[in-house]
């Protein structure tokens, strides 16, 4: 499959699923056809995706999927409660402002000198009130990791985007790792029958357990399955988590989040403290997978890092047309809601449409 079949395939796809008839000249208004840069404006200055997304548009040596944007300004907030993420502001802010970026004190001003927006805000709690902001001001959007900090959040805002008629995108840069997108629209490997796979899952108290990071190991699973996931049941250690999805006609997705132990990959076997394994030992990436089809058993991977999601993102920004249906970023969400409520009950396998409806009511 081409390049070009390939988006038109998503496109016809994400269409149907979403109800979407738009296109990225609506939003763009006149800057296209005047041949000048689309500006980007972000939101959130507390994670390090903010200066590599913004390094790679930059990139006057970058790739030609690349041209056409231009990171404008930025509204450094972001966290002030979690830590981890406001002590790491002042940091980004300067990065930014060293790449010709304008530090802006509102979002309301950001919205003002931006077409479109980086909503990247490292805490989930601030995040349905800056994206309500943004879809009121008719402003598409790209969402990062986590959308919300409840999965009535994310509903909230993928319903707002409906009924303004305003497209969202939101993603893992893991989505697009190597091989996925051919196994699941490309018959790769035949079909698919099921998929483990691991990923950092660091937690964070504020947030339900897998939004914080485990999330990238849940999307490489649904970049391979999809939609459909019926039930959820997990087993939570101090080290270690596995969640065991059941998806239409009976395929697995198994989810495996590492807390303890070698989480870097690529090299490290034995713990920092003993040094690199013997030459004639192969370790792999620390985010990954391997996808169980009826023709062949294939690893994903390697992970290329992020300039594949922003290659998407401008992609998503000139057509419209989100490369992820809403219903699936709903349903990753609610997959993981669902591994913490099978914690509550023991272990037990939990419907994913419960879970849903019960987020439905919270709204």
């Amino acid at each position: 499959m081409t390049h070009l079949d390939r988006k038109k395939f998503l496109q016809s796809v994400t269409l149907a699923g979403a109800g979407m008839s738009l296109t990225g000249s609506r939003f763009l208004g006149d800057r296209k056809q005047q041949d000048q840069p689309v500006r980007i404006g972000v939101i959130g200055l507390d994670i390090s995706h903010s200066t590599a997304f913004t390094r790679s548009i930059k990139n006057p040596e970058g790739r030609p999927e690349l041209s056409g944007f231009d990171v404008v300004a930025a509204y450094p907030y972001g966290s002030r409660t979690i830590e981890s993420s406001y002590s790491r502001i002042p940091e980004y802010t300067e990065e930014m402002k060293e790449m010709g970026v304008d530090i802006v004190d509102s979002v309301d001003e950001l919205l003002s000198r931006s077409d479109v927006v980086f909503l990247l805000t490292n805490d989930g709690h601030m995040r349905r009130e800056q994206a309500m902001k943004v879809l009121d001001a008719g402003k598409m959007m790209f969402m990062d990791k986590p959308v919300g900090a409840s999965l009535a959040d994310v509903i909230a805002i993928m319903d707002a985007s409906e009924r303004l008629d305003v497209p969202v995108f939101s993603s893992s840069s893991l989505r697009f790792i190597t091989h996925a997108h051919a196994i699941r629209h490309e018959n790769l490997i035949g079909d698919v029958l099921g998929v483990d796979a691991y990923s950092p899952s660091v937690t964070e108290e504020t947030h339900p357990d897998l939004f914080w990071y485990g999330i990238h190991g849940v999307e490489t699973l649904y970049s391979v399955l999809g939609t459909g996931c019926k039930t959820v049941a997990r087993t939570k250690t101090d080290k270690t988590d596995v969640v065991v999805g059941t998806w239409e006609e009976e395929r697995t997705g198994v989810f495996r989040g590492l807390r303890e132990g070698s989480r870097e990959g690529g090299g490290i076997a034995y713990g920092s403290d003993e040094g690199p394994p013997p030459e004639d030992i192969t370790t792999v990436d620390a985010y990954g997978g391997i996808v169980y089809g009826s023709n062949a058993i294939l690893p994903l991977g390697p992970y290329e890092g992020y300039e594949p999601l922003v290659i998407e993102i401008l992609e998503f920004f000139r057509t419209g047309v989100p490369p992820v249906s809403r219903q699936e970023m709903i349903e990753v969400y609610a997959f993981m809601e669902a591994a913490d409520e099978s914690v509550r009950q023991g272990g037990a396998a939990v419907q994913m449409e419960d879970v849903i409806a019960e987020a439905r009511r919270q709204l």
